[in-house]
């Protein structure tokens, strides 16, 4: 396996040779398509393997078990390992694994109730477990310099003390992390609580998670990992590439989840159909927004749902994506939705999902700032408030129990950026001095800044003391030193 160490120097000259505008220039149109029409064209990564689009079916990776729940604590065992997998039909490819699953296993947990995970790593370079968006114990929170040394195992605990969340974990090895996430090293986490479970919602097989992500494959199916990598234009769903969901014609809900590294997915039905937004990041909405377009930057998610009882039977429905660089008819297409039967469906949306507490008063007021080399610098470096990511140097110091606003710019003029915080949910106050977008209005944990944008945030520190960090989560940006660590005391 090519290793971040490897291929720092090379990939981050790479990067810089490719800052350039047309790296970051949006598609202008996708390929259409239209309700009961396929795209017929073959998906071809650069120089790499073609794939057939709509040939398999979309899996749906194993709800895991857990080991034990005696005294009210669900105990889970995963190993992270190597494993074959058919990423292209008939064409097997190594790829990283949380227990042989490709992507990792979904771990379903219950506010209030503890979760326990065993992670044992059987892979030749150090790994740290992360579960993105949760409040945790600084020491189960996955720091990047808290690894897991080959051979050796951890125990996480995770308390679950906050309300329902469609969150996901994933490897956080700094230096690594980028690459680990590429290979496979992430899965969903679904918590919920009474206040998602009372509503009527759709639930069981019309609750699917959907983890999309772009790939370099080779002519031979295999991943192709280089930081920066421009040649990414394959678009994998739950680990395949352009697959098929056979639908009723019912209501269903999806929980999207962009886990690239560094691309982001405008998404819409081909036939411009209505999406109603319900959820983001940090668990549903107030209440539902009804678009056309869902936007997801890395590690952002969404919960929606589409109602296909409006198709009849036989429909074919491609869902696109219409933003990013890249070839039309590679990035332009995500997955297509077969209509295949009828059914009863005693689900609804309601116009009231959930009431969000009050902001407090905020305590305090700061700034940051995301910003990359840009103009071919070879090779080039990413900071936040000037300075690379060091992990001995505390860069934001906050009082246990404070509630911050915190205003964030991206000055670049080219390179977007987005915005994570560990530890906490925050919600978005204004973006470039405006209201939020309907989508973002919930609780986050993520959020995107285009070149020239800035977000003000605010996000209440009550919980766990300790070390945290901050980061772009455009992992190759954040291993080439976009982060930083606040401590709460």
């Amino acid at each position: 396996m090519v290793t971040r160490r490897n291929v720092l120097g090379a990939g981050l000259a790479a990067i810089g040779a490719g800052l350039t505008g047309a790296a970051f220039t949006p598609m202008i149109t996708a390929h259409s398509a239209t309700a009961g029409t396929a795209v017929p064209q073959t998906q071809a990564g650069a120089a790499g393997m073609a794939v057939e689009p709509f040939r398999v079916a979309l899996p749906v990776p194993p709800v895991l078990a857990p080991v034990s729940t005696a005294g009210g604590v669900d105990v889970y065992a995963v190993t992270m390992r190597r494993a074959v997998k058919e990423i292209v039909p008939g064409q097997p490819a190594e790829v990283l694994t949380y227990n042989g699953s490709f992507p990792g296993p979904t771990i379903k947990a219950r506010s209030g109730r503890p979760v326990v995970v065993r992670q044992r790593n059987q892979l030749d370079m150090p790994t740290s477990v992360h579960l993105h968006g949760a409040s945790v114990p600084h020491r189960s929170d996955g720091a990047p310099m808290d690894t897991i040394a080959p051979g050796a195992g951890r125990t996480y605990v995770y308390p679950n003390r906050q309300p329902h969340a469609s969150l996901w974990y994933h490897d956080h090895a700094h230096h690594m992390e980028s690459e680990h996430v590429y290979r496979g090293l992430s899965g969903s986490y679904l918590l919920t609580d009474h206040t998602e479970r009372r509503l009527p919602l759709p639930s069981g097989a019309y609750d699917i998670p959907i983890a999309i992500r772009d790939a370099h494959l080779d002519e031979s199916g295999r991943l192709v990992y280089v930081m920066g990598d421009r040649n990414r234009t394959t678009l994998l769903a739950n680990g395949v590439p352009y697959p098929y969901v056979a639908v009723a014609a019912r209501k269903y809900r999806f929980r999207l989840l962009n886990s690239a590294n560094t691309r982001s997915f405008r998404l819409r039905l081909a036939d411009g159909g209505p999406i109603v937004q319900i959820g983001s990041d940090g668990g549903l909405l107030p209440g539902p927004h009804t678009t056309d377009s869902v936007y997801l930057s890395a590690g952002e998610r969404a919960d929606v749902v589409i109602d296909f009882s409006r198709y009849p039977v036989g429909t074919q429905l491609v869902l696109q994506n219409t933003t990013g660089s890249g070839p039309a008819d590679q990035i332009g297409q995500v997955l297509r939705f077969d209509v295949t039967r009828t059914t009863h469906d005693p689900s609804v949306v309601p116009p009231v999902l959930r009431t969000l507490r009050p902001l407090p008063a905020a305590t305090a007021e700061r700034s940051i700032e995301l910003r990359m080399d840009e103009g071919g610098t070879a090779p080039p470096k990413a900071y936040i408030d000037g300075k690379t990511y060091d992990p001995d140097r505390v860069d934001s110091l906050v009082r246990h129990g404070a509630s911050e606003i915190w205003t964030v710019t991206n000055p670049n003029k080219i390179v977007p950026h987005n915005f994570h915080m560990h530890l906490v949910q925050f919600r978005v106050l204004e973006r470039n001095g405006k209201e939020p977008d309907p989508g973002e209005v919930g609780l986050k944990d993520t959020v995107m800044l285009m070149p020239g944008e800035t977000v003000r945030l605010q996000a209440t520190f009550d919980t766990y003391r300790g070390a945290y960090v901050y980061h772009c989560h455009m992992l190759d940006h954040s291993a080439m030193g976009m982060m930083a660590t606040m401590k709460i005391a």
